[in-house]
């Protein structure tokens, strides 16, 4: 045999492999048939039973015909939201009834947002978590919410903004104007050394004046050993965001004194740092924060382009944010609930002395004491450091 058939020969052959290898999908799974769930929430019911709710995105094809549920408003037929409950045992028999109620395979792949009812984050999460950290296909990147009252009527909401429940959800926590939770951080935070955790608290503004209902962030839920133990308003959460370290966004105003009217502050950047500090049985930790910030509103009649002005509206804001702080400390403290991160600080700097108090943590952290440090510099103070339309100016 020559070397061109030789080559035809083999050219063949190794075409009819790859033949072999592209004869098609058989086991693909379409998107017709998946229930595509956007949003869990879960609650526990009169007889303490686990309810799953879900917003499930039925994708449909053109011209079809519209399911009971909420039609997606991008036009083209695309799909609709539905929302469906079931009650189980567990979470995982509550699934496996949702299943049996659907036509279409349930994919969590999509599920950016779990929200808690407030009942069932007082009776305990632990065993919902331990569903959504062992099984594979919930996101540990999710968000996750605690609701006032049911997690269901949160799914019911038709948000006037963003397309779906998940989407203004989430981006609520981008913001970063309240506390951003993932899933994954929630597990981290109830198997921590504390076992103390932070989650996002919602309530509904009910409709009035021709608004729709919607929901929206105010203040933090508190989890100590995996069950709700108390709440922190707006005021206490941007405290508990200073000292963890997670103030991102914020807008601060205040009321400078020997003068009338206010200023408001934009903030560029924050750090805050923990040092902490044992002798024998005294344990405490120095917290501090840094901020850059940017005057954007001025109704004083200071002449902020004065240094000696700008100097006391650091002073000041620089005491509101160790007030806020002083708050969140102080009810966190009442509570028994580490969510600062303390523990781990005192684990990495003195991880002897921690292994020996680890057991007495709980009789520890309520009268650990904590000094603030705060250091607010303003970078500009606005295109204009007087107030224009005031006549008389400092």
């Amino acid at each position: 045999m020559d070397t061109t058939k030789r080559k035809t020969v083999l050219a063949l052959f190794f075409l009819s492999i790859h033949t072999l290898l592209l004869s098609g999908c058989w086991d693909r799974t379409e998107v017709n048939d998946l229930a595509i769930i956007t949003v869990a929430g879960l609650d526990l019911t009169d007889d303490h039973k686990l309810e799953l709710s879900v917003n499930i995105y039925a994708t449909k094809s053109s011209g079809g015909q519209q399911m009971g549920g909420m039609s997606d408003s991008s036009g083209g037929g695309a799909g609709n939201l539905v929302v469906r409950s079931a009650t189980g045992l567990t979470m995982a028999d509550a699934v496996s009834k949702l299943q049996q109620m659907l036509p279409r395979k349930i994919f969590w792949g999509h599920d950016e947002v779990f929200i808690f009812g407030e009942r069932l984050a007082r009776q305990g999460i632990v065993e919902v978590m331990d569903y959504l950290t062992r099984h594979p296909t919930p996101r540990e990147r999710a968000n996750v919410f605690v609701s006032k009252g049911l997690a269901k009527e949160v799914l019911k909401l038709q948000p006037p903004i963003e397309q779906s429940v998940s989407d203004s959800l989430r981006e609520m926590a981008k913001s970063h104007t309240g506390l951003n939770i993932t899933l994954k951080e929630l597990a981290q935070m109830m198997a921590g050394k504390t076992k103390a955790a932070v989650i996002p608290w919602i309530e509904i503004k009910p409709k009035q004046d021709g608004q729709e209902a919607f929901q929206f962030i105010k203040g933090t839920a508190i989890f100590k050993n995996g069950k709700m133990i108390g709440r922190m308003n707006e005021q206490a959460t941007r405290g508990i965001m200073w000292l963890r370290n997670e103030v991102k966004n914020a807008t601060v105003t205040l009321a400078p004194e020997e003068t009338k009217g206010y200023v408001s502050f934009f903030l560029l950047r924050s750090h805050t740092r923990l040092i902490p500090h044992n002798e024998g049985d005294n344990w405490s930790i120095t917290a501090k924060i840094e901020t850059l910030d940017d005057i954007v509103e001025n109704s004083t009649d200071l002449n902020l382009f004065e240094p000696k002005h700008t100097k006391k509206l650091e002073m000041a804001l620089g005491s509101d944010i160790k007030k806020r702080v002083n708050v969140a400390l102080a009810q966190a403290q009442k509570m028994n609930a580490d969510i600062f991160g303390f523990a781990d600080a005192f684990y990495r700097k003195y991880p002897k002395e921690w292994n020996r108090a680890k057991d007495r943590w709980d009789e520890i952290f309520p009268i650990v004491k904590v000094e603030l440090e705060t250091k607010a510099k303003i970078t500009r103070p606005g295109l204009t450091g007087k107030n224009l339309f005031k006549s008389k100016q400092r």
